[in-house]
């Protein structure tokens, strides 16, 4: 059977980032995987990113959402069936930043794909810097993305932060939803990796590798509609002082909602193009080629038309 592994995490935690590090471990071992990619739009952002692990050995695919859980959930199972007789011997998943994990279950549990597909592991990636600032149904949906996991890759640890305060709000926040008490849900000295990617060892992934998951039951909250639909804005073009400034006064403005993430390609010249990744606490940009230049803004409860009349001098196209 093949074994399927779900990355999860809230957004802007770094998912994509440890994918390419753990397929490439994969790889290494000898293993024949396939990344399924779930994300909003027709331009899937993080694909693109990880377009030089394709190969002999490794194959990307993608599955569309934005229109509906059960639209959604068909997409996946047809996606698997097809899948069923390539010779995989792992199949990654890398959902949206919002994503019902209960989908995850529920499709692998179903005939036929229980006699051909496994679950392997729940690996979730949470962001160090933004587990603190957490509010409201934001603090569930970070919840009910881990509750799952068998281990936590603590991601984007700079110097000076606290990490075992960290794993103490990621405990007490699985406990504010019925999930153990304090500091019990996960363990803090077997359940946690708490470095820089680039520092990991073959141990490590090793252990990532066969950490499998867990049973979690909690009272599943209903979210409102539209609460966390994205922007999308195709023909991007702005420059990189433009889009910085933009980009940090948009987390900051209560005017445009809550701006959880920022993310895209985006035509800055001429001859240039570069990929913007940001949250409230972090900001990157790297050169990229892409035939498409798109940015998308995810967050709660965003203010569509007042995000338009800021965007609006940049965009060709405005899609929402």
């Amino acid at each position: 059977m093949v074994k399927i592994d779900l990355i999860t995490g809230f957004l802007g935690s770094g998912k994509t980032t440890f994918i390419r590090e753990y397929s490439k471990y994969l790889l290494s071992q000898g293993e024949r995987i396939c990344i399924i990619e779930n994300d909003y739009g027709a331009v899937n952002i993080d694909m693109v990113l990880l377009q030089d692990l394709f190969g002999e050995n490794c194959n990307l695919e993608m599955i569309v959402g934005g229109d509906g859980q059960e639209a959604h959930r068909r997409r996946f199972r047809t996606k698997l069936i097809s899948m069923g007789m390539s010779g995989y011997t792992r199949v990654i998943i890398e959902p949206s930043g919002i994503y019902d994990v209960d989908e995850f279950f529920d499709v692998l549990y179903d005939e036929p794909l229980d006699r051909w597909y496994e679950i392997g592991n729940v690996i979730s990636i949470v962001d160090g810097s933004s587990v603190s600032s957490l509010e409201g149904m934001s603090r569930y949906l970070f919840m009910s993305e881990i509750a799952h996991a068998g281990k936590i890759v603590v991601s984007k640890i700079s110097d000076g932060m606290d990490v075992p305060e960290v794993i103490s709000n990621v405990n007490s926040i699985m406990s504010e939803f019925g999930l153990g008490k304090e500091n019990s849900w996960f363990d803090p000295s077997k359940d946690f990796i708490t470095k820089h990617y680039d520092e990991f060892t073959e141990t490590d992934f090793k252990s990532l590798a066969g950490c499998g998951y867990r049973h979690a039951s909690y009272v599943k909250l209903p979210l409102e509609d539209k609460q966390f639909t994205p922007l999308f804005y195709f023909d991007v073009e702005i420059s990189e002082d433009n889009l910085r400034k933009i980009a940090g006064s948009l987390f900051k403005d209560t005017n445009a909602g809550k701006v959880i993430r920022i993310k895209g390609f985006v035509k800055t010249g001429d001859n240039s193009q570069i990929e913007f990744n940001a949250t409230e606490n972090e900001m990157k940009i790297a050169p990229v080629v892409s035939s498409r230049n798109v940015l998308i803004i995810i967050g709660e409860a965003l203010n569509k038309e007042y995000i338009n009349s800021i965007l609006k001098d940049y965009c060709k196209v405005v899609s929402l």
